[in-house]
């Protein structure tokens, strides 16, 4: 029997779980500091697919190549800018053969990253040559297996704009993210509001807008609350750090709990999140979590943002100004009520 497409998934699924963190689980697997996660296509293939393989066990329905710095602005750090279809069609295949294992459907996202370069007219990055970028890297990707493009962590509108031309010419389905920081924008200072009108009017419409990263679930899960007030129309994704980072005996780690993690999976799909999964310090165990609480749950009523304090932690002041014209209202039921 022939598996559904991710569209077709996405269309009648109530939701899908994406995996969780790439780099921060391969730090304890033995990457170091200042490598590329990338090259471990070809030189641990055995740990990136080891990694897939735990997330799918623990209920991923859709897992992330190893490619997120797969271009070649990224990789020329590492003087790698010539390999970028060999890298990239690597972290496919490496994914693929976990997905395909699975015994059932699991979904290969292409992730891609951004240039890590200022575009004109602030940089020097043409949009030209930022397409170029996107285009190669998207194509080495499907022709590895990928099912969808995965564009992520992006946090200005000309790259962004410039990933999907790009990443549009591999010919598969697109979905797309931005990162936003402790005050609700995005690096580059775009609002979910203005992200929702951005990918609007963009020529090729992703599958799927979202948010990924940021500061932890709680910010992550307000962000949401904006794009889907902005687009009621998307399916929209939520990929939440697991809690917030601190730096503990030498080494970073994320304070969200498996249980923390559990009810964010819950309150992102009230708040409007199609596909919620994990970004930063998110764990199979933290994943596994968030299966089992997504797995016999009906989507609720859209949360306050007192709401998500109480459960997932504080909200800074500018991100609560995404607190909904419903959310308020229904918030002003309940006190009338009490």
């Amino acid at each position: 029997m022939t598996s559904p497409s991710f569209t077709e998934a996405l269309a009648t699924r109530p939701w899908l779980l994406a995996d969780g963190a790439t780099g921060t689980n391969y730090f304890q697997m033995g990457l170091e500091s200042g490598d590329a996660p990338e090259m471990w296509n070809f030189d641990h293939p055995e740990r990136v697919r080891s990694l897939h393989r735990r997330f799918i066990e623990a209920g991923a329905d859709i897992v992330l190549t190893n490619s997120f710095g797969g271009n070649r602005h990224r990789l020329k750090l590492h003087n790698a800018q010539g390999q970028v279809r060999e890298i990239n069609v690597a972290a496919a295949q490496n994914a693929r053969a976990e997905a395909d294992a699975a015994g059932r459907p699991v979904y290969v996202g292409g992730s891609v990253g951004p240039t890590g370069e200022i575009m004109e007219p602030v940089g020097a990055l043409s949009h030209e040559e930022a397409v170029k970028a996107f285009a190669e890297q998207a194509h080495a990707l499907k022709e590895g297996g990928a099912d969808v493009i995965w564009i992520e962590t992006m946090s200005s509108e000309e790259e962004l704009k410039a990933a999907v031309e790009g990443c549009a010419e591999a010919g598969l389905p697109i979905v797309t993210t931005m990162s936003f920081d402790t005050n609700g924008r995005t690096m580059m200072g775009i609002t979910p509001k203005a992200f929702g009108a951005l990918t609007a009017a963009l020529a090729t419409q992703p599958v799927a807008i979202g948010a990924n990263c940021g500061v932890g679930a709680s910010e992550l899960v307000a962000t949401v609350l904006g794009i889907s007030e902005a687009r009621p129309d998307a399916a929209v994704v939520a990929k939440g750090n697991c809690g917030i980072p601190q730096y503990v005996d030498g080494h970073i780690h994320y304070t969200g709990t498996p249980e923390l993690m559990a009810d964010y999976a819950r309150i992102a799909l009230d708040a409007g999140a199609k596909i919620i999964g994990g970004c930063c310090g998110t764990s199979p165990e933290h994943l596994a979590a968030m299966r089992a609480s997504l797995e016999h749950y009906s989507k609720g009523e859209r949360p306050s943002v007192e709401l998500i304090e109480e459960k997932l932690g504080p909200v800074s002041q500018l991100a609560k100004g995404v607190d909904t014209a419903a959310a308020g209202a229904a918030r002003r039921e309940r006190r009338r009520g009490n």
